[in-house]
């Protein structure tokens, strides 16, 4: 919050507000993971039960960093529409630890990182839900129309 975006689309002070992160679903993954080109892929899948930061984001939360989804037609490659709720303590500011800063010779790493989850990667974990809006079920309202085109 309140941070300015330098030339090379980076951004720099401000106030840090919420450290997260959002998943897909391991079941949705799964059926990603079996289309077209993703198959040909021979990289290791890390699914959600074995990501260290999808456990720091859920162990003793209550919180829920999964995407909502329903399936735009009748196959995955007709695409999705997504959605979650995700509440930002305004006046919280964290000292986010940064494993890489961006610099002119591009990305470097940072020694001494912290995992925490008082201001590092995964963010503060005991949040609470009390006190936000309520509700489930798929958003409503018409899809947006039009076509997209590549610029």
């Amino acid at each position: 919050m309140n941070a300015t975006v330098l030339p090379n689309n980076t951004v720099t002070g401000g106030s840090v507000a919420h450290v997260g992160q959002i998943f897909w679903d391991q079941d949705l993954i799964d059926a990603v993971e079996a289309t077209y080109p993703y198959n040909t892929n021979n990289v290791t899948l890390t699914t959600n039960a074995e990501d260290r930061v999808f456990s720091d984001e859920t162990e003793n939360s209550d919180s829920d960093p999964v995407l909502e989804y329903v399936m735009l037609g009748d196959k995955l490659e007709h695409g999705l529409l997504a959605w979650i709720t995700i509440a930002a303590n305004v006046s919280a500011s964290y000292d986010p630890s940064y494993g890489f800063v961006y610099t002119a010779s591009g990305g470097v790493a940072e020694s001494g990182g912290s995992d925490t989850p008082d201001g590092g990667v995964g963010g503060a974990g005991n949040f609470s839900m009390s006190g936000l809006p309520s509700g489930s079920g798929v958003p409503t309202g018409a899809l947006p129309s039009g076509t997209v085109s590549a610029a």
